[in-house]
């Protein structure tokens, strides 16, 4: 799912009609949960910061939603919830959206929480976010008192109500952040005053992350936990050892397939795949459409028909993930079978090397191939075996690793890479998601998860701009089709599966974030049992 039902049938409708949303009764009453306790998060994910208003992934995204509050709030299905704001209302032609907050709610420092502070948020977001089009029909933010917002729009947003959720547009004090610093570079990304449910009181990078419940949060009786660590392990296989010897309590994000067969045969812990409905995970091979051979869409082509997706899946990852072939996954309302598949095929392969000067008879073809660091089964073994799979039809490649996320990071972002494995989420919606990464107007040096290939067609532009701001569901999915099938013409990025994210936990771990944001919403209502 994309858009919440709930929403998208009143909003979806010509002339949509006002939404306003109460406060509903929390998932678990105080009187049964248990209150204190740390849990401790395994995690391979290591963020440089912790400012999710300038910054993308889960490594920011995880203690991002529990530092800071956003306006809204998603369970296990695509309905929005009340969170900092108790109540919102769209006008009748769905280009004006107001917000009440909570009255009482504080940052981390004891100053209230003031609907300037959220408009001053929300800018931020848009001036620095990478995901440049979340709020890209955003005309105006207002704040006519200091419990109502108003977000006025050039035309209708369908995924405006995600976009207020989850780690996407964290709520900050004003009065610390704005001191004239770059927000980006600001030292008070790293143990920043936050909104939510718990407030960090160290980061170490590469090592731990320790936030501690927050008295004063605006949920009465919340959060349950006294704390949470997030400690960093340097591969997956430590942090399932912690996990198995009861150091840690929750490994959430877990994509390694034979650890994640491993532990479902554990008789003490749970292995879900709940939680991850909103992210869409992907992993697919980018391509830099400006170097001098992968610029000709022939060579993109025979790189794909040499790789074989069904060995990727079921001899690499265990059967446990499903081959991808288009910007989204295929649970998403937006898939479509009607792409260029690129399904396994050596003859065609070396056909159209050869049609473009390489291979037998014609120039000798070199490439590099980068991944993201400590994601071994999907990142690492894929690139190694796309390294054996395009020899057999004449290319060599070479294997780039790099030391840490960073790293890898900078290189993509610069276009220091040839082709590199990537792990890209549709984040809900294609608006928040998938156009980022196509659109023309995205590519942003410096800025990972951007458009990093430097793709660019008008026409699939004119196709993702009408297909994020139409309001009918079933018009919008045309447009997606044919951007898609265009993208996948084009192919910029050759698409291999869907990550098989998995969370695992102990059984001391009562309610348990599966909402569609998991471990990436907030994890006030998770309680242990003592």
């Amino acid at each position: 799912m994309t858009l919440p039902p709930a929403f998208s049938r009143r909003f979806l409708l010509a002339g949509a009609v006002a939404l306003t949303a109460l406060a509903t009764a929390p998932a678990l009453s105080a009187q049964e949960a248990q209150k204190g306790g740390t849990l401790v998060l395994a995690s391979v994910h290591k963020p440089r910061h912790l400012n999710s208003a300038v910054q993308s992934g889960v490594a920011t995204a995880v203690p991002a939603a529990q530092i800071f509050a956003t306006l809204l709030r998603y369970g296990e299905d695509f309905t929005p919830q009340p969170y900092l704001a108790e109540s919102w209302e769209f006008s009748d032609d769905s280009k004006v959206l107001t917000l009440k907050l909570r009255q009482g709610a504080t940052f981390h420092d004891g100053s209230p929480i003031t609907a300037e502070d959220v408009i001053w948020s929300l800018g931020v977001v848009k001036e620095n976010h990478p995901f440049s089009t979340m709020l890209a029909p955003v005309e105006a933010f207002e704040a006519p008192d200091p419990q109502t917002v108003v977000i006025r729009m050039k035309q209708p947003h369908p995924a405006i109500l995600l976009v207020l959720s989850a780690s996407l547009t964290p709520i900050l004090p004003k009065h610390v952040f704005d001191d004239g610093q770059d927000i980006k570079s600001n030292p008070k990304n790293n143990l920043p005053v936050g909104s939510g449910p718990f407030k960090v009181v160290e980061f170490e990078p590469g090592q731990h992350i320790i936030l501690e419940r927050y008295d004063g949060f605006f949920l009465e009786g919340k959060p349950y936990l006294d704390r949470i660590v997030i400690r960093q392990y340097q591969d997956a296989n430590s942090g399932v050892l912690a996990l198995e010897s009861g150091e840690a309590q929750m490994f959430p994000l877990l994509d390694g397939t034979r650890l994640i067969r491993r532990l479902e045969k554990s008789g003490n812990l749970t292995v879900t795949d709940k939680g991850y409905a909103g992210i869409g995970p992907l992993n697919w091979l980018a391509f830099n459409t400006k170097h001098p051979a992968l610029s000709d869409v022939r060579v993109r082509q025979a790189i794909a028909y040499a790789i074989d997706r069904d060995f990727v899946t079921k001899a690499l990852h265990s059967g446990l993930s499903k081959p991808s072939i288009e910007p989204v996954v295929q649970g998403s309302p937006f898939y479509t079978e009607d792409v260029e598949r690129y399904d396994f095929d050596l003859d065609k392969s070396k056909a159209l090397l050869a049609e473009a000067g390489f291979g037998e008879g014609g120039q000798k073809l070199a490439l590099r191939i980068d991944y993201m660091p400590d994601i071994e089964e999907q990142q690492r073994a894929v690139a190694e075996y796309v390294k054996a799979a395009l020899a057999k039809v004449g290319i060599a490649v070479t294997v780039r690793s790099s030391p840490d996320f960073p790293t890898w990071s900078q290189r993509v972002s610069s276009y220091d890479f040839d082709m590199t494995m990537d792990q890209v989420f549709n984040w809900g919606d294609p608006v928040i998601g998938v156009n980022r990464t196509y659109l023309c107007s995205n590519i942003r040096e410096g800025i990972i998860w951007s458009n990093t290939q430097q793709y660019c067609n008008e026409e699939v532009d004119k196709l993702m701009n009408a297909a994020g701001v139409e309001p009918d569901l079933a018009k919008r999915q045309q447009l997606y089709a044919q951007a898609f099938k265009q993208i996948t013409t084009d192919i910029p990025i050759h698409f291999i599966n869907e990550v098989p994210y998995h969370t695992v936990y102990s059984q001391a771990v009562q309610n348990p974030p599966v909402s569609i944001w998991g471990t990436m919403g907030p994890m006030d209502e998770v309680w242990l049992k003592q």
